[in-house]
């Protein structure tokens, strides 16, 4: 999530947390010896070549050597940890400066406007209710109530058109399986519906608010809930007040168990839409059916799976449709129902200049409200219905923005941010273009004394790469600045400029915040994805390696003050940049990642990433993932950097396994004074929903891990 703010912090407390880094002469002496892994004879044939896996065992995370291995490395971090002089003064002040009110965007359905805040620290947001923008929100849902220590999170949220209902699916310690309720919004009281084993769904309302659509696999076998292969999702419609064993199923393709679908209902109430997708892959299906029709069937729309396509809008049974079919930046285009043929198809929003990409469009009081990317940053821009631009929103400076609004409203939402902007919240009309702030938090910090630049390098093909550093004014350009280097680069994932706590108390303690605009993602369009996906995914690497050797060239940094860090696809980036690069960084942050290339499509819904991947069942996707693997390129006598990997017990989107493996083989080659950790966290899964008190925490012993080791 995006997140923005502004405002004053002292001076002083400034220069205490710049300054405790210096006052500290020496790092904690690495861990004189690591919990002993024991190895197992596992070696597996790949196409003639055997592959060792000795720590096969790890995948059990359910088996108490497994537990009493995650306990021992767990002693050792925090011993290490605690060792760190000035880890309490970064706790200290990260909390200040997440203690800062803040909401999301409202939405507005029936009588009421439903928004979320945040009081500061709360480890969730809450929801609230109100008819006015002006008046004192009344309370609709605290998730803070439904767990003690805040690990049970709200994932999504969907209203009914009449305002009377709000469906709300509930993710438990991280997890990726979702469990729906009702509440009705006037009372703010449940009702007694419960829907389980949804995952990776939405909830679609019927338009008379009886009930809603949604997705779910069959449920788990016992024990298999964290770990157990997701595959035959299927479509449901569930009745408002009924069990959910007499829920009605839509759409299902046994013949297929690699499809996903997933379920929308257009704003008119007229259809359903099934998309159907494959894997992680871009491309998808639209499958549709007429509510309006007893007994209509779901039937094909779009059906070539050729590119991507998501519907904006529609006027009765013409389509507006986001897509690249024909335009690998984008463009929007009109589909009669009765003729989907690409022949019939009207281009409304052509495809942007240059490398220009056209991001989202949603419609807003009759317009189409477009979001472009443009070098990595966002531009908002409102078109008529006849595709012509009738206005470009005034952003407030180089950042990201997010819109929310529907077609019989005159008013829509977005949120901005940027590295040193916190999220703001603004009201637009629609039809004016005309912007007013809504809420601008107050943090306590002075945004002014930060700057940001984007400056663009050369790989090592030659590719043009965006890169964006974030740091106090004044910043001397002397190799000796403390730099965290952060990436992602792949599945068509962009990332634009986000304000973040963590990342503000990294620059205030003297330190560099670099992003790097990767191919693999989707800065550019379907071309700079494809440069780094299947076979081009080492372009992904040496974009990174690349920006880490520019940051030390123009010495904003050199090599014994450069750190790298990344999640879950970026985790498998900083895996494979420092195995590849070792001697390149003082300290690595593999977080959450994919480390065992040759296995991670056995668990959970890992298959579905052979789209960006491949997989090792195959001998050209084996050769490929063979030659990176972080886990499988690590080479005993080498001296890697200080690195400290983290994972999380309820991760079931990457199975900590990948990271157990992966410390256990790291620990097991490294050679040098430099400490090999890794920290799992309890009651915590892949990052979404992480209560607040637990991102304190995690972002406290990241930062001060770096403060230790980058000398």
């Amino acid at each position: 999530m995006r997140s923005l703010l502004a405002l004053a912090m002292t001076a002083p407390l400034i220069v205490a947390a710049a300054t405790t880094a210096d006052a500290q002469t020496a790092p904690p002496a690495a861990p004189a010896a690591y919990p002993p892994t024991r190895t197992v004879a596992q070696v597996d044939d790949y196409f003639g070549t055997s592959v060792a896996d000795p720590y096969r065992w790890l995948e059990d995370d359910n088996a108490a050597d497994t537990k009493a291995w995650v306990q021992a490395q767990n002693a050792v971090t925090s011993s290490y940890l605690e060792k760190i002089s000035g880890r309490d003064a970064i706790r200290a002040r990260l909390t200040t400066l997440w203690n800062y009110e803040r909401y999301g965007l409202p939405r507005k359905r029936g009588a009421h406007y439903i928004l979320t805040r945040n009081d500061g620290l709360q480890n969730q947001a809450v929801f609230y209710r109100t008819k006015s923008l002006t008046a004192t929100p009344e309370l609709l849902l605290d998730p803070n109530t439904l767990s003690a220590d805040g690990t049970v999170a709200v994932s999504g949220t969907t209203f009914s058109d009449d305002g009377r209902f709000m469906a709300y699916s509930l993710s438990e310690s991280g997890s990726d399986w979702l469990r729906w309720k009702v509440r009705e919004i006037a009372t703010s009281k449940d009702l007694s519906d419960d829907v389980r084993w949804s995952k990776f769904s939405s909830a679609a309302w019927l338009h008379d608010g009886s009930g809603f659509f949604y997705s779910r696999y069959d449920a788990p076998k016992a024990g298999e809930a964290l770990t157990g292969v997701n595959k035959n999702q299927k479509v449901y419609f569930h009745r408002i007040g009924t069990a959910q064993a007499s829920d009605t199923l839509i759409y299902a393709r046994p013949d297929q168990p690699d499809w996903g679908l997933g379920a929308d209902v257009t704003d008119d109430g007229r259809y359903l839409l099934i998309y159907q997708s494959e894997g992680t892959d871009p491309k998808n299906r639209i499958f549709v059916k007429d509510l309006t029709r007893p007994g209509a069937k779901v039937e094909p729309f779009v059906d070539d799976f050729d590119a991507m396509y998501n519907v904006a809008g529609n006027d009765g049974s013409t389509f507006y449709v986001l897509t690249n079919q024909g335009a690998p930046r984008k463009r929007l285009v009109a589909i009669p129902l009765s003729q989907p043929a690409s022949t019939g198809w009207k281009t409304l929003i052509a495809e942007g200049p240059k490398q220009d990409v056209l991001d989202d469009v949603m419609m807003a009081a009759d317009h189409f409200v477009a979001t472009w990317q443009v070098d990595a940053r966002n531009t908002l821009q409102v078109y008529g219905l006849d595709g012509a631009m009738r206005h470009e929103v005034a952003l407030p400076t180089i950042g990201a923005v997010s819109f929310t609004g529907r077609r019989d409203q005159a008013e829509g939402f977005y949120a901005f941010s940027s590295f040193a902007y916190p999220t703001a919240i603004f009201t637009l009309d629609v039809a004016s273009g005309r912007s007013t702030l809504f809420k601008e938090p107050t943090v306590a910090f002075d945004p002014t004394q930060y700057e940001t630049a984007q400056v663009f390098y050369p790989s090592k093909d030659g590719t043009r790469i965006p890169l964006f550093i974030t740091h106090r004014k004044g910043l001397a350009k002397n190799g000796a600045n403390p730099t965290y280097l952060y990436g992602y680069g792949g599945f068509d994932v962009s990332l634009t400029p986000s304000f973040s706590p963590a990342n503000l108390a990294w620059m205030e303690m003297g330190g560099i915040y670099a992003v790097a605009n990767l191919r693999g993602g989707g800065e550019y369009g379907k071309a700079w994805h494809d440069a780094g996906r299947l076979e081009n995914k080492q372009n992904v690497f040496d974009d990174f390696i690349a920006a880490a050797e520019y940051l030390i060239a123009e010495k904003y940094t050199s090599t014994p003050k450069l750190a790298i860090g990344g999640g879950s696809n970026g985790g498998l980036l900083v895996g494979a940049a420092m195995t590849q690069r070792p001697e390149l960084f003082g300290a690595a942050l593999p977080a959450v990642g994919v480390m065992d290339m040759l296995r991670f499509h056995q668990f959970t819904i890992g298959w579905a990433w052979t789209s960006d991947y491949g997989s090792s069942e195959t001998k050209a996707g084996f050769d490929v993932l063979y030659r990176y693997s972080p886990l499988h390129n690590l080479k005993p006598g080498t001296a890697y950097p200080a690195t400290m990997i983290t994972t999380a017990d309820h991760d079931d989107r990457v199975v900590p396994a990948h990271s157990f493996k992966f410390a256990a083989a790291l620990q097991a080659a490294h050679t040098g004074p430099q400490p090999v950790l890794i920290r799992i966290e309890t009651k915590a899964g892949h990052g979404a929903g992480k209560p607040t008190s637990k991102q304190i925490d995690e972002a406290a012993d990241k930062w001060a891990f770096l403060m230790a080791n980058l000398r």
